[in-house]
């Protein structure tokens, strides 16, 4: 059973920076699709940024392009997102979110497995 822990986030100011981390577990395979989904009250879950485990290809959501930057380390199954020049926009629940299959299309259903959440606020 694959899960995903979630660390990082928390309060910043616009313009600060925060990262966060998503730890795998129980995956066997070295090339799966994770990254992170975004969500507001009463609006759907937004892809932020994923990135393809094998080949290291990247997906961003055009409002973070330049300023989030997603990253891992094979060895310890873990995914970072450093989230430079925060806006009050940023502000949401993030989830990390993995699926066994390549990164292509931004729905969250395609996604089998997910963590808890992790707040991020940024205040203006």
């Amino acid at each position: 059973q694959v899960q995903l822990v979630e660390s990082g986030g928390g309060s910043v100011q616009a313009g600060g920076s925060l990262r966060l981390s998503c730890a795998a577990s129980g995956y066997t395979s070295r090339n799966y699709c994770m990254g992170w989904f975004r969500q507001t009250p009463g609006k759907e879950r937004e892809r932020v940024a994923v990135i393809n485990t094998g080949t290291r290809t990247t997906y961003y959501a055009t409002s973070v392009k330049g300023r989030f930057t997603i990253s891992q380390d094979n060895a310890k199954r873990t995914v970072y997102l450093q989230m430079n020049s925060l806006k009050p926009e940023d502000t949401a629940m993030y989830y990390c979110a993995a699926r066994d299959t390549g990164c292509g299309g931004v729905d969250s259903t395609a996604y089998k497995y997910w963590g808890q959440g992790t707040q991020v606020t940024v205040s203006s």
